[in-house]
């Protein structure tokens, strides 16, 4: 039942908040909610997945250079043992071991993710929880290391967080900021790093659902017009986002996350709004 409206609507949501820290999956499950979308029919879900792709698409497209850098040097390094060193041969292990937790659990744990957890009581509830951990991470990171720096450590304990933002409502780049920035990393680095970890998951999630049987229900023409849209207003928040943390504390956000995580609840609890 999607139509171009919708899925105007939803790629716009998509391309704002997948690398925001305000949860990609809460703001679609609430947008979809008041599109009249039923947020736990399997088709919505695969939808929404697929417009992700345009989302990483702007992520690949953005650091073109830096992921190019990334993977000839971690070859490279396998090739010749002289060059096993550099940053760019160690952060290519780093990304490799760090998307190992979010495979693991992502597919132990998509019964959960797909069904229970797709509640607006889950979203509401989340968006208010993890904004205090945004905060402590925020008061007790150093941020003393930068990307030359970061260890294999670093990017398994930030690998671990992305199982976290499993939970709609937490959201990914909010729990692996958050991550770095306990780790001791500076903002950007933290960030740069939630970027390159978010890449493998977000890939292989599109590339799930695109095999599932509930894509071939799904009209193309809105499909392609979600996808190209979530591209582009993506590339315009990665950019932004980059920049805003290089001067800015990612709490930020967290007025805002607590304005809408209790609206949401109040909503729910005075049956404005249905859950699913």
């Amino acid at each position: 039942m999607l139509n171009y409206f919708d899925a105007v609507i939803l790629g716009i949501v998509e391309g704002l908040t997948e690398f925001l820290p305000v949860s990609s999956t809460g703001h679609l499950t609430i947008a979809e909610k008041a599109l009249g979308l039923s947020v736990d029919d399997k088709a919505v879900t695969a939808y929404t997945a697929v417009i992700q792709m345009g989302a990483i698409v702007a992520v690949l497209v953005y650091f073109f250079k830096d992921i190019l850098a990334i993977a000839l040097g971690w070859l490279g390094g396998i090739v010749q043992p002289a060059k096993r060193g550099t940053l760019e041969h160690r952060m290519g292990w780093y990304i490799i071991a760090g998307s190992i937790p979010i495979a693991v659990v992502g597919l132990a744990a998509k019964p959960l993710i797909e069904g229970p957890l797709r509640s607006l009581w889950v979203v509401g509830a989340a968006l208010i929880l993890w904004s205090a951990v945004m905060w402590w991470a925020e008061k007790r990171g150093t941020q003393e290391r930068g990307e030359k720096k970061v260890t294999l450590t670093d990017a398994m304990m930030i690998g671990a967080m992305q199982c976290v933002s499993l939970i709609p409502g937490v959201s990914r780049s909010g729990a692996t900021i958050s991550a770095g920035l306990l780790r001791g990393l500076d903002r950007v680095t933290a960030t740069r790093l939630s970027f390159f970890l978010g890449i493998p998951a977000l890939l292989a999630a599109g590339a799930l659902e695109l095999m599932k049987p509930e894509i071939r229900d799904l009209p193309v023409g809105p499909m392609v017009v979600g996808v190209v849209v979530a591209f582009v207003v993506a590339y315009a928040s990665v950019a932004w986002l980059l920049k805003f943390v290089a001067g800015h504390t990612i709490v930020a956000f967290v007025p805002y996350r607590l304005v809408l995580g209790v609206g949401l609840l109040a909503l729910l609890a005075g049956s404005v709004m249905s859950a699913t």
